[in-house]
């Protein structure tokens, strides 16, 4: 058995990056022997998930590998450097601390003298007031030492205003310094890791090694780029990629992938959920108690979290790959990686909810051409002055419509007014609730601006779910009659206005509840 005296490179060649960590491939070529060799590889990343470690020789190639381990070297800080080999770095240092001590001496002092001004200035107040209930009248000398009192107390404080100002200027530079100390003198520890390779061959030659392991503290999410020029829109599809894995990634070929490997394949344990019958008073038979809530129209999608959010890949592994080969230095900042990139025709609407936002916004629809699925995550909105804003991209699959909103319109003004009355009317004082909503819409166009722009208003009339209460929407009372309602209660209408235009659309519908309902 032979041992290499040094280590043999084993550069980092693919990387498949997942939601929480990445999967690392790296190939060496090796020159063998006969017989069984051990063979000592890299550094690596001393972060390499043991349990993970698989290596594998060229199938054409008669050889098999014994072991594979991963060995961990520590190398403790170096000596720190004598007083003689003082740098200005170091003697800045020592500087700022000296001063800050000796302020820190004196605003002590001046918060002492503060506090026995303050008592003077009690005393001399009780003997005033103690003189003026004995009829003691001696006003000259009373003001003459109030006066000195105040004078000293204002002195005193600004003195301590600006020993604190320099203090809190003095304590950031002090971290500026030592922060750029220690990066430039002082040597860090480091835990390097070795691949410690034990191979059996019959014959000696040239032969390829391919290693692969799993590797924490790296991550990746996509994010987009929407150009909009005109009708004409482009779609670019990149990777934010993070790593502090200890080394850096050069020339890699790229993949990302929405795998999450962490997750266990365990069903829950379920629970046992008991259900009672209870029998209904007769008040509460005669009575229907119902609520007016707010529902949020639900979709499929991940579990919000606090913090960084995951990857939606709406149940199935999304894999992506980047189009030529990526660095990605191991600093922990985010790097952009393009993936993909099309532009296609688009549709765009002007859309107002009054109820939610008095904001006009430009909505832009298009199909997803990218060739792949289009992952939820954050979009840079560019159009012809520039940026304008940040927005969200949902998940899309390949080829379906996409809707994304950039920003709203300041030339649109909108005004939203309702009114509310309720009557019982009839033998079975049936409750009728009626409600008005009145918006005013206007453009402000600069001189000389020609052309209709359609604005789509969308309002909402509540939705019962119980027979005892009814909504109805009165399209005889609505201007103008509203173009379509739908299952969710959105009422929609299509208001043309010319430059400088002003319409007006009123909304009105009823509720209607028997009796027996409360909470109305």
């Amino acid at each position: 058995m032979s041992t290499a005296p040094k280590p043999i490179a084993l550069p980092v060649t693919a990387v498949t990056c997942l939601e929480d960590r990445a999967h690392v491939e790296r190939s060496a070529a090796l020159d063998l022997e006969a017989g069984v060799q051990r063979i000592r590889l890299g550094p690596v990343s001393a972060l390499a998930v043991d349990r993970t470690l698989h290596a594998g020789l060229t199938a054409d190639f008669p050889a098999t590998v014994l072991d594979a381990r991963i060995v961990r070297t520590w190398t403790p800080r170096g000596p720190l450097p004598s007083a003689e080999d003082d740098s200005a770095l170091r003697l800045r240092v020592h500087e700022l601390e000296e001063e800050h001590k000796t302020l820190e001496r004196r605003r002590d002092r001046l918060r002492a003298r503060l506090d026995l001004l303050g008592h003077l200035a009690g005393d001399l107040l009780r003997e005033v007031s103690e003189g003026a209930g004995t009829g003691e009248t001696d006003r000259t000398r009373w003001a003459a030492e109030l006066d000195r009192v105040d004078n000293e107390r204002d002195t005193h404080a600004e003195q301590l205003r600006i020993v604190q100002a320099r203090l809190t200027a003095l304590e950031s530079e002090l971290g500026d310094t030592r922060r750029a100390m220690h990066l430039a003198e002082e040597e860090p520890a480091e835990l390097v890791g070795h691949i410690d390779l034990t191979v059996q061959t019959q014959t000696a030659g040239p032969a390829e090694l391919r290693l692969t392991h799993l590797t924490p503290c790296a991550l990746w999410r996509p994010a987009y780029r929407a150009v909009l020029d005109g009708d004409s829109l482009t779609l670019e599809t990149d990777a934010m990629v993070w790593q502090r894995t200890g080394e850096d990634w050069s020339d890699v070929r790229l993949t990302l992938s929405t795998a999450r490997s962490a997750l266990t394949t365990t069903p829950p344990q379920l629970g046992e959920d008991r259900l009672t019958l209870t029998d209904r008073s007769a008040g509460e038979r005669r009575t229907v108690d119902i609520e007016l809530r707010e529902e949020e129209i639900g979709n499929l999608g991940p579990t919000p979290v606090l913090g960084l959010p995951g990857v939606d890949d709406g149940g199935e592994t999304r894999v992506l790959s980047a189009p030529a080969p990526v660095s990605v230095p191991g600093d922990g900042r985010a790097h952009r990686v393009p993936l993909s990139a099309f532009t296609t025709a688009t549709a765009s609407e002007y859309v107002c909810s009054p109820e939610m936002s008095p904001l006009v916004t430009q909505v832009v629809r298009f199909d997803n051409l990218s060739g792949h699925a289009l992952l939820s995550g954050p979009v840079d909105l560019v159009r012809g002055s520039g940026f304008s804003g940040r927005g969200t991209l949902d998940m899309t699959a390949p080829g379906a419509p996409v809707e994304l909103a950039f920003g709203s319109r300041d030339d649109h003004a909108v005004v939203r007014r309702t009114e509310e009355s309720r009557d019982t009317t009839g033998i079975l004082q049936k409750t009728v609730i009626t409600r008005t909503v009145e918006v005013h819409l206007s453009r402000f166009s600069a001189p000389g601006e020609q052309g209709d722009r359609v604005v789509v208003l969308r309002e909402r009339i509540p939705v019962s779910e119980v027979s005892a209460v009814e909504v109805r929407l009165r399209k005889d009372a609505c201007s103008p009659a509203p173009e379509a309602v739908d299952s969710e209660g959105i009422v929609s209408w299509s208001i043309r206005l010319p430059p400088g235009g002003r319409s007006t659309v009123t909304l009105v519908y009823e509720l209607a509840a028997s009796a027996k309902v409360t909470g109305l």
